[in-house]
């Protein structure tokens, strides 16, 4: 429990109809009643009062206070929330009379850290409030909406609970040997744990899924320069994103710009075209090129149906080698030969009349993501963090497996039992260190 009352404004400065300041803490009602035209002391909670913030008998605004009692809360500690006119000074004034009168500044994120804190919500659902806050498709908004409501985390508590029960089996023939035998014990639960293995890995196969659906997939658009990269990212768009002429070399950096199909989020590279050149700046251009191939998830190389395949081509294939690629000859307005034909399952399209498109914008869409039928309320992983944590657990769960075929007491059992417990106890927020939860909530922004 904290002792010092925190406020914020929520909503985003600017002109607006509505802004909110919220205020938590032991003395939110008392603070926000000092500057309020009616005593809200005794009012009952999840209750909305009409009146006037005043300062030494000045009327400041007509606002609509939410009086908000603990534990029902957000924060489970005494919540108020002013809600006024939306401009930037009345806010700034309305705010600056609540630090005077016992509030302080909260810090980026420190309303969500004390829900956190409080147990209102686990680690898990704290990302999901700021995948919530920055979600850019339905799909990933309904992603975010499952986590906070718990879909993940119930369904680690749940590994946890069958866990603790072999681990206490464990500790009772540890501690009482005479009425069990440890090689019944081991024999007994090693199917419970090969069948926790297959769930916790069910979890963790929906890792790149769950990343694409919350970040976006980074797909490039790479080639010999003027195949039509650019041309392709306009025509995706749908705007004159990237500058496009017939001077080759004319993108010497990467063009970035988010992207929609279906729901499913892209982030659209259109890279400077690899080649051999002496111009430094393009070098540089080029070198980016390399670099954005190594980071991206989906790649479209382009091609000149207009042109024979060159050398430059040849090696950019190369470099493409065990990579997620989708060939597209581009310019088949321009001509009916097929100068690729050893390229096998090219997609054919021009850039410029959209020839094509509706056909790559379905392979971009399945070979990014192979499963997208993710049911409603299933577990997904959706960061490094929890990924990391899971694949440890599963790790600690197969030295499990490795020391019961190796014959190895109960006592060495338990070890690994207990890191796999640990590891997925780290998903949730427990035994997370410090440092962790701090850079988490410093993505937050005040008010929140």
């Amino acid at each position: 429990m904290f002792f010092d009352t925190i406020t914020a404004i929520s909503t985003p400065i600017g002109q607006s109809g509505i802004g909110v300041i919220r205020v938590s803490g032991n003395d939110a009602i008392s603070i926000v009643t000092r500057i309020f035209t009616k005593n809200l002391q005794k009012e009952k909670t999840h209750t909305i009062h009409y009146g006037y913030i005043v300062n030494d008998g000045t009327i400041i605004d007509e606002v609509l206070v939410m009086l908000m009692r603990a534990p029902r809360t957000f924060t489970r500690e005494d919540v108020v929330e002013v809600n006024c006119h939306g401009g930037e000074v009345v806010l700034n004034k309305v705010l600056e009379m609540i630090l005077k009168n016992g509030a302080r500044l909260a810090f980026p994120g420190e309303f969500t850290k004390r829900a956190f804190l409080n147990g209102r919500i686990d680690l898990a659902q704290v990302e999901a409030v700021m995948d919530i806050i920055t979600a850019k498709t339905d799909m990933s908004l309904n992603q975010a909406t499952n986590q906070l409501m718990g879909s993940l985390s119930k369904n680690i508590k749940r590994q946890q609970k069958i866990l603790l029960d072999i681990i206490a089996k464990i500790e009772v023939s540890i501690d009482y040997p005479e009425y069990d035998q440890a090689e019944c014990i081991s024999v007994g639960f090693e199917k419970d744990i090969s069948n926790l293995k297959l769930e916790l890995k069910k979890v963790l196969n929906t890792a790149q899924t769950g990343k694409i659906i919350r970040d976006g997939a980074i797909l490039s658009i790479v080639g010999r320069p003027n195949s039509g990269k650019s041309s392709l990212l306009n025509a995706l768009l749908e705007e004159e994103k990237a500058i496009v002429t017939n001077i080759a070399g004319t993108t010497r950096d990467i063009v970035s710009e988010y992207y929609s199909i279906e729901g499913i989020p892209f982030i659209l590279q259109d890279t400077a075209g690899i080649r051999e050149t002496d111009n430094l700046v393009e070098q540089i251009g080029v070198s980016k090129s390399k670099e954005a191939i190594d980071k991206s998830d989906l790649i479209i190389m382009v091609l000149d149906a207009t042109e024979e395949i060159t050398k430059e081509e040849e090696e950019i294939i190369m470099l493409l080698k065990n990579k997620n690629v989708l060939f597209v000859l581009n310019k088949i307005d321009m001509t009916k030969e097929d100068k690729y034909a050893h390229i096998r399952d090219k997609i054919s399209i021009s850039a410029k009349t959209t020839q094509g498109l509706d056909g790559l914008k379905e392979a971009m869409k399945n070979n990014v993501v192979k499963d997208m039928n993710i049911e409603k309320d299933s577990s997904v992983i959706t960061n490094i963090r929890q990924k990391t944590a899971l694949a440890c657990a599963i790790d600690s769960l197969e030295k499990v497996e490795e020391a019961i075929k190796a014959g190895f007491s109960v006592d060495f059992l338990a070890i690994d039992l207990n890191d796999a417990y640990a590891h997925l106890g780290m998903i949730i927020g427990e035994n997370v260190r410090e440092e962790i939860i701090d850079g988490l909530f410093e993505r937050f922004c005040l008010g929140k």
